[in-house]
């Protein structure tokens, strides 16, 4: 039985042929394209086998926060019964997130190999009939093969990317049914070779309210400087964001800006 050849020992012998031969005959360039395609979806991982890849990983985060109640510990004074109502939320949002990944992954495939095949298509189509002796197939094959080398880190990145929104989901959540009253923005610009937003390094540390929260109706304090947690975007609500919110819940956690008299004359009164 011959065995099946790769998709890039067929990227490397289609070019070879061309720059052997030249561009000559449109039959010949659809015959390897044909094949490149072929090969193309042959390397990819079924969208099965993808899927799982992806609900395993939702899923340990899912286990991490609510079922090991690790969310407790990134929400000081919240309850375990608030976790446990939160669970089939949590899981529409889980099941919500795998099939965005499937279907984003299944796009950015899409696009990898027709942007693959139109690199291919238009060197071919390029080389003069009879071939040509001055050309770098090394550097060729490279440039035609970059959008398919890159898919597993490109997959990688949307899996990392859907789990992140995924968190910050069940963060928010909680936060919502705890009656959070305000949120520290963590900006992750240190991480080592993090591609950070700007702006979202300027928020690192900042406390931004929750806009009619209890504390806010109730004249114990206001927004600060930073403003509102609407009047931004939310963390991972971008592609590729890593930053998280540390959700407060009580005044004393609130910097002195955000309280009002009133809020300063309500800690002071329940001071032991």
């Amino acid at each position: 039985m011959t065995k099946r050849r790769s998709f890039f020992q067929l990227l490397t012998e289609a070019i070879k042929f061309f720059a052997e031969k030249g561009f000559s005959s449109k039959k010949d360039m659809d015959y390897w394209v044909k094949l490149l395609r072929e090969g193309a979806e042959n390397l990819l991982p079924a969208q099965k086998i993808t899927e799982q890849v992806i609900r395993r990983e939702l899923r340990s985060t899912y286990s991490r926060l609510l079922v090991n109640k690790g969310a407790l510990k990134l929400n000081p004074g919240v309850s375990a019964f608030t976790l446990d109502k939160l669970k089939p939320t949590a899981r529409a949002e889980l099941q919500r997130r795998v099939m965005a990944s499937v279907n984003l992954i299944k796009l950015n495939r899409e696009e990898a190999v027709a942007t693959t095949l139109r690199r291919f298509e238009g060197w071919v189509s390029s080389v003069p009939k009879g071939g040509s002796e001055v050309a770098e197939l090394k550097e060729i094959r490279d440039r035609v093969r970059a959008p398919m080398a890159r898919m597993d880190f490109i997959e990688r990145r949307v899996v990392i990317d859907q789990n992140n929104k995924f968190a910050a989901a069940v963060q928010a959540s909680i936060a919502a049914n705890s009656d959070a009253i305000a949120a520290k923005w963590n900006s992750q610009w240190k991480r080592l070779n993090y591609d950070f937003r700007e702006d979202h390094k300027e928020r690192d540390q900042l406390i931004y309210a929750v806009r009619d929260n209890w504390a806010i109706k109730k004249g114990l304090m206001k927004a600060g400087s930073a403003g509102y947690t609407d009047q931004i975007t939310a963390p991972a609500e971008e592609v590729y964001c890593r930053c998280t919110y540390s959700y407060i819940y009580g005044l004393r956690s609130l910097p002195d800006e955000m309280l009002t008299d009133k809020g300063r004359e309500f800690l002071a009164s329940t001071k032991k």
